[in-house]
C-alpha cells in the first residue's frame, strides 16, 4: 500500500490560529486512512490507557516534578529495526542505564513516510536477526506493539522522530501510550529536509500540537518538546532560543500546555547556564505577550551536537562534562550520547554506559549554580537583547501572527539558521568560537541583531583570530565545527613549543 499525501486543495490560509474542531476531525480521518495501522487508533481508548498509567510513566507529570525538585533528568536516544530489538534496548536503557526517560527513535523511511520501504527493512531485519534500519518503524508495527513497549519499561517513553511529517507517527505513538513527542515545525524543517517549505513544516506540527491539546482537553497531559539543536552544528544560544520561542508560541496557539524546549550545549559553562535561564524566561515573556497563560516550558540541554572525537577517553570526558553543564545550568533534563558517537548507532550497553556517566556527573554538580556571577549576568542580558530584536521583528512582519511572520522572516533572511540544508533558509549566518570559548556570531547575514551586540561578538572573535594568527573570516567558523573532534595531542599538546 502506498502512503498517499494529505490533501491540500482545501487548505486554509496559513495562520497561528487553533485548528477548528470540525476541520481537525476531517484532517484526522484523512490522516489515519493513509496506512492500515491507522485504523487501530481509538482516541477514547487511548485516553483511558494514559489515565491508567502510573504517574511516574507520564512524562508531562515527570517533567513538572523534576522542575519542582530541581532535578536534571537523563534521556538517551535509541532505535532498532525490529520490535524485539527495540524492546530489549528500552529495557536496557531503563534498567542498566537508569534512564529517567526512555526513547524510541524512528528510522529514516518512517521519518519520510516511506512506509513500504520501512516494511521491507523491518522484514529483512527480522530475517537476518540484526537491524537493517536506523530506527524503529513505529507506523508499521502499530498501536498494539507500541503498547507492549510501554509495558516493558517502568519509565515514561518519548518519541524521537527527526521528522517534518509527524502526523501519523504521533497518532500511533500516543494511542500506544507514549506520553512525549519531540519535534517542531521550524527547527526540524530547517534541520533535516531540503525541499519542504517552512509553511508546510509549520502546518504539519500544528496537527501534532492540536492532537496533543485534544488529549489535554480530555484530561491527559502529554509532553511536547521542541528540538532546539537545529542543524547539529555550532548554534549560538540566541539563534537556538529564537527558534525555541517561536515554536513554543505556535504550539501554545494550538492549546499545548506542557511544552519543553531544547538547546545544544555550547560547552562553555557560563554561556550554557546563561542560555538555559534566558530561554526559560524568554519563552514565558513572549507567551504572556501573546496571551498564553499556564504553559509549562522546561528546558533541556543536549550533549555536544557537532563532530565527536574517535578516542573513547575523549568521548567519555565530553559525556561527563555534558552532564556537569546540564546540572549547573539548572536544565530539567539532558539528552545523552555514548562513546560510540563518532562511529554510528551505539550498542544498548554503550548507550546505557553513557547514561550512567552523565548521571554521576549530574550528581557531583547538582548543587552548583552560577546565578550570582557577573559574567553570567552579562551573557544572559546579551542573549536576551539579541533574541528580542529578532522575535519582535518576526511578529511585526506577520502583523502579530507567528506562523505568517516566521515564513516571511525566513524569506527575507531576518530568520536564518547556520548550515541549514533547507532551500527556503538562506543559511548566511555564520557562528564561531571566540577567544574565551563562547559561541559568537561571526557573520549575521541579514539577521537584524543589535549593532552593539555584534560589536561584542566581533571584538572577541578578532582576539581569537589574532591569537591563532589566522584571517578573521569563514575559516574561524569551519575550524570551530571540527575543533572538539580533533585528537587530544592537537587540542592540548603534552610537549612545550
Amino acid at each position: 500500500m502506498n502512503a498517499p499525501s494529505l490533501p491540500d486543495a482545501t487548505r486554509l490560509p496559513l495562520s497561528e490560529a487553533r485548528i477548528a474542531d470540525d476541520v481537525f476531525r476531517g484532517m484526522r480521518q484523512d490522516n489515519l486512512a493513509r496506512w492500515p495501522s491507522g485504523a487501530d487508533v481509538d482516541f477514547d481508548e487511548a485516553v483511558d490507557l494514559h489515565k491508567r498509567l502510573p504517574l511516574h510513566k507520564q512524562l508531562g507529570w515527570v517533567m513538572r516534578k523534576a522542575v519542582a525538585e530541581r532535578r536534571c533528568l537523563t534521556q538517551p536516544r535509541g532505535g532498532f529495526g525490529t520490535f524485539e530489538m527495540q524492546r530489549a534496548l528500552m529495557v536496557a536503557l531503563d534498567n542498566e542505564g537508569l534512564a529517567d526517560i526512555v526513547p524510541t527513535t524512528t528510522d529514516s523511511y518512517t521519518r519520510n513516510e516511506q512506509w513500504q520501504l520501512a516494511q521491507k527493512g523491518l522484514e529483512e531485519s527480522e530475517t537476518v536477526g540484526r537491524s537493517m534500519l536506523n530506527g524503529y518503524p513505529m507506523v508499521n508495527y502499530g498501536v498494539a506493539r507500541a503498547r507492549e513497549l510501554i509495558e516493558a519499561i517502568d519509565k515514561p517513553a518519548i518519541m524521537l522522530t527527526g521528522t517534518t511529517m509527524p502526523r501519523l507517527t504521533s497518532e500511533i505513538a500516543f494511542a500506544g501510550g507514549y506520553s512525549g513527542y519531540l519535534g517542531s515545525g521550524i527547527a526540524y524543517t530547517t534541520s533535516y529536509i531540503k525541499e519542504l517549505s517552512i509553511e508546510d513544516g509549520i502546518r504539519n506540527y500544528q496537527y501534532l500540537d492540536r492532537l496533543a491539546a485534544m488529549y489535554h482537553e480530555h484530561g491527559v497531559e502529554l509532553h511536547r518538546r521542541q528540538p532546539g539543536f537545529l542543524t547539529g552544528t555550532n548554534i549560538p544560544p540566541s539563534i537556538a532560543i529564537i527558534t525555541c520561542v517561536l515554536d513554543c508560541l505556535l504550539a501554545a496557539a494550538q492549546g499545548v500546555k506542557n511544552y519543553g524546549v531544547e538547546m545544544g550545549e555550547t560547552l562553555h559553562m557560563v554561556q550554557d547556564a546563561a542560555a538555559v535561564a534566558a530561554c526559560g524566561e524568554l519563552c514565558q515573556e513572549y507567551l504572556a505577550k501573546k496571551g498564553h497563560h499556564g504553559v509549562f516550558t522546561p528546558v533541556t540541554l543536549l550533549h555536544w551536537m557537532s563532530a565527536w572525537p574517535q578516542d573513547e577517553a575523549q568521548a567519555a570526558a565530553l559525556i561527563s562534562y555534558g552532564g556537569t553543564l546540564a546540572a549547573i545550568s539548572g536544565a530539567a533534563s539532558v539528552t545523552t550520547k555514548s562513546t560510540h558517537e563518532a562511529f554510528g548507532i551505539p550498542t544498548p550497553q554503550a548507550n546505557a554506559e553513557g547514561l550512567r556517566m552523565t548521571r554521576m556527573a549530574i550528581y557531583l554538580a547538582r548543587h552548583i549554580r552560577l546565578d550570582g556571577l557577573a559574567e553570567f549576568k552579562r551573557e544572559k542580558e546579551l542573549i536576551g537583547r539579541e533574541v528580542r530584536a529578532i522575535i519582535d521583528r518576526v511578529l511585526e512582519m506577520g502583523d502579530g501572527d507567528v506562523a505568517v511572520g516566521t515564513v516571511r522572516a525566513f524569506e527575507a533572511g531576518v530568520l536564518d539558521i547556520p548550515w541549514s540544508p533547507n532551500r527556503h533558509c538562506r543559511s548566511r549566518v555564520l557562528p564561531a568560537r571566540d577567544f574565551d570559548g563562547y559561541l559568537r556570531v561571526l557573520d549575521p547575514g541579514l539577521m537584524p541583531f543589535p549593532r552593539d551586540a555584534m560589536a561584542i561578538h566581533e571584538e572577541a572573535l578578532r582576539k581569537r583570530a589574532e591569537r591563532e594568527k589566522v584571517p578573521f573570516g569563514p575559516d574561524l567558523a569551519v575550524n570551530s565545527v571540527y575543533e572538539i573532534s580533533e585528537p587530544l595531542g592537537k587540542l592540548l599538546p603534552d610537549q612545550w613549543e
